[in-house]
């Protein structure tokens, strides 16, 4: 298992920034990394990934050295168990919304003694080639990071209590789920919305954690900046549509908007 650059920097105080690849190839996860971001997380919530897929991606980030990430749509044991298994050196679970739900996701990646994850001659050990298991199991509860999302009423009500849970590295706020939780659907901007983001950053910064969040465009990667979040993501999709659209729209402008 190799090392996991976004905690190390994590750890040492500076801001990573990352990518969802919500066009969900090998190639994209590959050029995310070689464009130079820090992470790329693959999401197998909203997105019709299996494992097989999943491997494809993590294979993608080994090779140009960026960190894989999978959003994991179910909180069970077992379940998360076979995407650390494949190699992702991290999880990020959404719907956290208990302190049990938080210990829960932390006790499935963590080997013994830190949690209860089972151990097998699997990818993320080097199939037990390189090292032996007692050094595997060292490196991967100090390598391996957990992410759990706040995006609902019921977790900021709880967030002071999840704040207390040893072995997570990043609380992320969702900001469009926490919009319709609040009665903003996808008003991620409405000032309410924003009020209770900020606050959220707040509360985890006052207590030594790390935030994390959404960060579609260049304006919304400052203001969480400025709110102190530090793990901060975007997607492909978005890159994606706004190129398009700006390509097509200065063509069609320079020939008089005849294609």
């Amino acid at each position: 298992m190799r090392k996991n650059l976004t905690k190390e920097k994590l750890l040492s105080g500076k801001t990573v920034y990352g990518i969802f690849c919500d066009v969900y190839t090998q190639m994209t996860v590959e050029l995310m990394g070689l464009v130079g971001f820090d992470f790329v997380i693959i999401d197998a919530e909203h997105n019709p990934l299996s494992i097989e897929s999943c491997l494809h991606m993590v294979s993608g980030a080994d090779s140009v050295g960026v960190t894989p990430i999978i959003r994991i749509d179910v909180n069970a044991r077992q379940h998360i168990l076979r995407f650390l298994d494949i190699g992702a050196q991290g999880v990020q679970l959404p719907m956290i919304n208990t302190r049990s739900d938080a210990e829960s996701v932390v006790q499935a990646v963590k080997y013994p003694p830190q949690g209860f994850r089972g151990i097998a001659g699997i990818r993320s050990a080097d199939y037990g080639l390189k090292t032996t298991f007692k050094e595997y199991v060292e490196i991967a509860n100090r390598e391996t990071m957990v992410v759990t999302q706040i995006e609902n009423r019921e977790s900021i009500k709880n967030i002071d209590e999840m704040l207390q849970v040893d072995g997570i590295d990043v609380f992320f706020v969702g900001p469009m789920d926490l919009s319709v939780s609040l009665g903003y659907p996808g008003e991620t901007n409405h000032p309410e919305v924003q009020a209770v983001i900020s606050e959220l950053a707040k509360k985890i910064r006052a207590k030594g954690k790390i935030a994390g969040t959404l960060a579609l465009d260049v304006d919304s990667a400052k203001r969480a900046q400025e709110q102190g979040f530090r793990y901060l993501a975007c997607a492909t999709s978005v890159f994606m549509v706004k190129a398009a659209k700006e390509y097509l729209s200065q063509v069609e402008k320079d020939k008089g908007g005849n294609r």
